[in-house]
């Protein structure tokens, strides 16, 4: 039953007048009782094929034209050119209708119902989310994910960075404890990891140019169009680096993948309604950077409610971004702001070296960084002024203690820069099985 051709292919013009077998799923059907239409679908594109009953025999005829949408079926017979809207279809020979759906159920993902739902967020699409993955919609969108998820794995073994996996039951937090989803374990607490970050920094003295590309888990109730209580998380850790060398990685992760979907999806990306001259903005041109600052300044300048040191959520994000034309990296957040493991700038105590990405289009953060405390006398000093216990952590404090170097890292949200790329308007439709507050299934 291997497949050996494919729609795609088709109109690629490769078969032109040659008999060949197309394998897929009936997406539309129209037609008589002596000709029947059918739209088949594969994961390459679409195809009209033209059944006639004198051609193929009253019985396959019968059969194939009691197909019902997302029916599985195999068509065999003559591609040939058309002046259509289709290009190419299929003069079909020989028809065999593989997996039939009941008449009695069925399949629920209609057009109507489609467009009943805002941006593909009803709880009805959501409930048959199994089924919504095989529209249109969501098949481009998972293979802009797919392109991204290569762009990054590329990008960071082009710079001869290691690929290494850390645990995902940990025993302390990254992020705040409130937002740890706590588990049972034998008897003990436990947590699902918020980061790779603390593991990575364990192993960066052995390996010291590091990425990965995990699930992480934060159990946040936010219900805003950016969050997931489980997402993908691509990260990095590098010895001897700057904030500003972490920053330049950063950069480099995006832009890569904003060409890479130019590259590889750009009828996905057209199919999906995305601008193409945005996209191909944020691949050519450097992220300019501002610092805390000043960002604190245009807010208030906005009549935007602020104090300095309030870290910046969401809802501040949005209205400081919304006359961004690109990318910018907001530097030097107050100490006060930031976790224990973000290292203090030596030329103001007050600062911390660290910064965020933030994406224009009201998308707000994709990545967050900085350099690391690295001296065991800083983090002692870091982790006591948070009054965070020691002990779940003398396994990151010995790091330093044993030849502790400058370093640096980030952390790259794979789900929203899905969705900032390909213009989605809610992160839920980047991935294929969601989790919010709100779902945990299907």
């Amino acid at each position: 039953m291997a497949k050996d051709f494919w729609i795609g292919e088709v109109h690629q013009g490769k078969y032109d007048d040659q008999e060949i077998e197309l394998k897929g799923w009936v997406h539309r059907t129209r037609g008589s009782n002596k000709i029947w239409f059918i739209v088949l679908r594969d994961s390459t594109g679409l195809i009209q094929c033209v059944i006639k009953k004198s051609v193929v025999g009253d019985e396959s005829f019968d059969l194939i034209k009691g197909a019902l949408i997302e029916s599985s079926i195999i068509l065999k017979g003559t591609i040939k050119s058309t002046e259509r809207e289709h290009g190419y279809e299929l003069q079909v020979t020989n028809a065999k209708v593989i997996g039939p759906v009941n008449p009695d159920n069925p399949f629920p993902i209609t057009e109507s119902a489609m467009l009943e739902a805002e941006g593909g967020e009803s709880e009805f699409l959501l409930d048959n989310r199994h089924l919504y993955l095989r529209t249109s919609r969501m098949t481009n969108m998972l293979k802009v994910r797919s392109t991204i998820f290569g762009a990054i794995h590329s990008y960071f073994r082009n710079q001869d960075f290691i690929e290494y996996q850390a645990p995902n039951f940990v025993a302390g937090a990254v992020e705040g404890g409130s937002t740890l989803f706590e588990v049972p374990y034998f008897g003990k607490k436990a947590y699902l990891t918020q980061s790779w970050q603390l593991y990575a920094e364990a192993a960066m003295p052995a390996l010291e140019r590091l990425y990965t590309i995990a699930p992480s888990f934060r159990a946040e109730k936010s219900r805003t169009r950016r969050h997931l209580t489980e997402f993908w998380h691509a990260e990095m850790e590098i010895a001897w680096a700057s904030n500003d060398e972490v920053m330049k990685y950063g950069e480099g992760v995006v832009r890569t993948a904003a060409s890479k979907l130019l590259e590889e999806r750009e009828s996905e990306l057209n199919e999906l309604g995305r601008d193409l001259s945005l996209v191909e903005r944020y691949a050519d041109n450097p992220y300019p950077r501002m610092r805390y600052d000043e960002a604190v300044e245009i807010l208030q300048s906005k009549n935007v409610e602020i104090e300095w040191g309030q870290d910046l959520d969401y809802s501040k994000e949005k209205i400081l971004t919304a006359d961004f034309d690109l990318p910018h990296f907001l530097t030097h957040y107050p100490r006060i702001a930031k976790p224990f493991y973000h290292r203090p700038d030596p030329s103001d105590q007050k600062y911390v070296l660290c910064h965020d990405l933030l994406a224009p289009e009201g998308y707000g953060e994709i990545i967050g960084g900085g350099e690391r405390t690295w001296s065991e006398e800083e983090i002692l000093e870091r982790i006591d002024e948070e009054g965070t216990p020691r002990e779940p952590y003398e396994f990151y404090i010995d790091t330093r203690r044993y030849g502790g170097v400058p370093h640096g890292g980030f952390g790259l949200g794979v789900d929203r820069i899905c969705a900032w790329l390909a213009g989605a308007d809610h992160i839920r439709e980047t991935i294929p099985f969601p989790r919010d507050s709100r779902r945990v299934t299907p």
